[in-house]
């Protein structure tokens, strides 16, 4: 399914900004060049009304969503609007994914049983094994709280464990140099 343009620019920076921020958490750039690409989305079926200037698009079964190279894979998506605007981005399902490549050409990817972005708290929370890895590191855990305004990263508090990896600059370099 493909959303009307100014629905699909709206969604489209939202969720890229969504694939950003755990790329951000580990010290790389997503692709800046794909926030300028058409945002596909696919989905088993969808409910939306795009003419409400609050309301709730909902894409449910197989939701891919590609723009660039940015690719979002979930059992649904749903996009919640509050005048006109984005309020709330929640992906879920059996581990929703996103993959994208950085600027410096490595790749970023993130997994986790829900994530929400909310662009007005410019938040985004990962919960349910999270997972969040690039050639700079990695970060693993239940939950995540990511402030896009501070860069600041909170994670665990729940009383679960929460386990970063940084790999040694030397790892980093040769992790860029081989998606070259």
């Amino acid at each position: 399914m493909n959303l009307p343009r100014a629905a699909s620019s709206r969604t489209g920076r939202a969720i890229l900004l969504l694939a950003l921020v755990p790329a951000l958490a580990t010290g790389a750039l997503a692709r800046t060049s794909d926030r300028n690409q058409p945002m596909t989305v696919d989905a088993d079926t969808s409910d939306c009304n795009l003419t409400d200037a609050a309301g709730t698009c909902t894409f449910i079964g197989n939701v891919v969503i590609v723009q660039g190279t940015l690719e979002i894979n979930a059992d649904r998506a749903q996009v919640q609007r509050r005048d006109g605007n984005i309020g709330q981005i929640v992906l879920t399902g059996r581990q929703a994914r996103m993959r994208q490549q950085m600027d410096d050409g490595s790749t970023m990817s993130a997994r986790a049983d829900r994530i929400v972005y909310e662009p007005d708290k410019e938040q985004l929370t990962l919960t349910g094994n999270y997972h969040v890895e690039s050639p700079r590191g990695s970060n693993s855990g239940q939950k995540m709280v990511y402030n896009m305004a501070s860069g600041q990263m909170q994670s665990g508090g729940d009383g679960s464990r929460v386990r970063t990896v940084i790999q040694p600059r030397a790892q980093q370099d040769r992790a860029t140099d081989g998606d070259e």
